[in-house]
């Protein structure tokens, strides 16, 4: 039976999704170039880059594979599966589960059959089970379930090492005149070149400047160069946020894994092959596998968990416009939010804590709309998906969940942001201080923050520490006085 076969842009992997059980003899495999996905000039050039030469490398490794392999422009994905139909007179159609709401709200609108993916470790339906059976959702508890499922790092029926999470030993901040790994860049072909051409000019942020894989070749040898070269030294100083260092010890994979350039199976073996040479610490080899089989799964398992409305919700009733700083880092004189922005302007990337503890953190303090930030972090980074972004932004980012999620808000003041980077160092602003000229606004509206929603922090015991010392402020009416300054400023890009 012929059949035709839908391959999304972030299932690009001949072994895996529909492709596992593919026949080149039989099979037409469909890609669609949707238009609508190309109009926001919003979007990152890196992101539209990425996506296009990506797919487009894929289609040729596809024919080398002997596949009859169909590329369409069209309008909609839709539209593209019907000219597609059409022009094979192939009726049926086949995929794999799409990894938003509304890619599997349109296939299964034009009856394409869809199958159960296997691009994750667990099962949808398998994380929903364990999501139903648990009082409260802790990753940690989905971890370390994980682990005994998956046999990874363990001794036995223990955790290898008498522990189950080494984070307490990755919190170091950046060493005095420590050089980080430096990634490498990869060459580009007549592909890439090719789609450089089309979209020059047309998006936000940096033209691609080589930073990123768009072949399978060198995603592969993006994961040689981490666990040979950055593994051994990714645990000690994963929360650090040197000025210098754009990727710090982390692995840079999240774009390739979220592709399928890469399956994190083949990602955790490498690893734990490299571990067991003997000279990767266990702090830095558990904390890469809890990112992979943990973190990474239990989001993709909440988001489909939480339910397609759960990206609307908005519990600390949060309004504020956009910071302009957000598309234009020259809009604030903060050195860690300028410079983290300028990064993801560079490259369409920061590591997990910059995007937590400065952008997000700051999002979240300022009472910025969660639905427009989310929308701004969909845009502007290399590895966004829908169901990477909506949980981590509405869940864990600015707490719009009212805890759904995570049981207290990820915010802090200006301390944390000296204490675990370098980017306070030639600051105008003192992170000490709260109301003087000087103050750092992370220091003042992380109070304010908490006064403004004291009654929705009061009865959750976790705030109980933040709440009480609100109480003891003797400067409250000055910080608040200071604080609506600073969000004005922000607003209107001039601090």
């Amino acid at each position: 039976m012929s059949r035709l076969l839908y391959i999304g842009f972030d299932q690009l992997n001949l072994s895996h999704g529909i492709l596992r059980s593919a026949d080149p003899t039989s099979d037409t495999v469909l890609l669609v170039e949707s238009a609508r996905m190309l109009q926001n000039p919003n979007w990152h050039s890196q992101r539209i880059y990425f996506l296009l030469s990506s797919a487009r490398h894929f289609v040729e490794e596809l024919k080398l594979a002997g596949f009859n392999t169909i590329y369409i422009q069209a309008p909609t994905t839709i539209d593209g599966i019907e000219k597609a139909r059409k022009q094979t007179g192939i009726e049926d159609v086949f995929a794999a589960e799409p990894n938003s709401y509304r890619l599997t709200q349109n296939l299964q609108s034009i009856n394409v059959q869809i199958s159960e993916s296997d691009f994750f470790f667990t099962g949808r339906e398998d994380f929903l089970e364990w999501a139903k059976s648990q009082k409260s959702h802790l990753m940690e508890n989905f971890y370390r379930l994980q682990r005994k499922r998956l046999g990874y790092l363990m001794d036995g029926n223990l955790p290898l090492g008498g522990e189950w999470n080494f984070d307490k030993d990755n919190r170091l901040p950046p060493p005095k005149n420590h050089v980080f790994p430096v990634p490498p860049k990869f060459e580009w072909d007549e592909i890439d070149q090719q789609v450089m051409r089309e979209i020059a000019g047309k998006y936000w942020g940096a033209e691609p400047k080589n930073y990123w894989a768009t072949t399978r070749r060198d995603a592969l040898k993006q994961l040689e160069f981490f666990v040979e070269n950055v593994l051994p030294g990714f645990g000690p100083y994963e929360d650090a946020m040197p000025a210098d260092s754009w990727s710090v010890n982390h692995s840079i994979l999240s774009p390739y894994l979220n592709n399928g350039l890469l399956h994190p199976a083949e990602v955790v073996d490498a690893a734990i092959e490299r571990f067991e040479r003997g000279d990767v610490p266990i702090n830095s080899i558990e904390g890469f596998v809890r990112q992979i089989i943990g973190w990474r799964e239990y989001i993709n398992g909440m988001y489909w968990y939480l339910g397609e409305d759960y990206r609307n919700r908005n519990q600390l009733q949060a309004q504020r416009k956009l910071l302009p700083l957000y598309h234009d880092p020259a809009k604030t004189e903060m050195n860690c939010v300028r410079s983290i922005v300028e990064d993801v302007q560079t490259r369409g990337w920061a590591h997990h804590i910059p995007r937590l503890m400065v952008l997000s953190n700051l999002a979240l303090i300022t009472g910025t709309n969660p639905q427009e930030y989310l929308q701004w972090m969909r845009e502007v980074f290399i590895d966004a998906a829908d169901w990477v972004m909506v949980p981590n932004v509405i869940g864990m980012g600015v707490h719009a969940d009212g805890g759904a999620m995570m049981t207290k808000p990820y915010a802090a003041g200006g301390a944390y942001i000296s204490k675990m980077s370098t980017y306070c160092k030639g600051c105008r602003f003192n992170p000490k201080s709260r109301t003087d000229d000087d103050a750092c606004p992370f220091t003042t509206l992380y109070w304010d923050f908490i006064d403004r929603n004291l009654d929705e922090f009061k009865s959750n015991h976790r705030m109980f520490q933040q709440t009480s010392g609100l109480k003891r402020l003797s400067d409250l009416p000055e910080t608040r006085a200071r604080a609506k300054f600073v969000l004005d400023e922000l607003s209107a890009g001039n601090l």
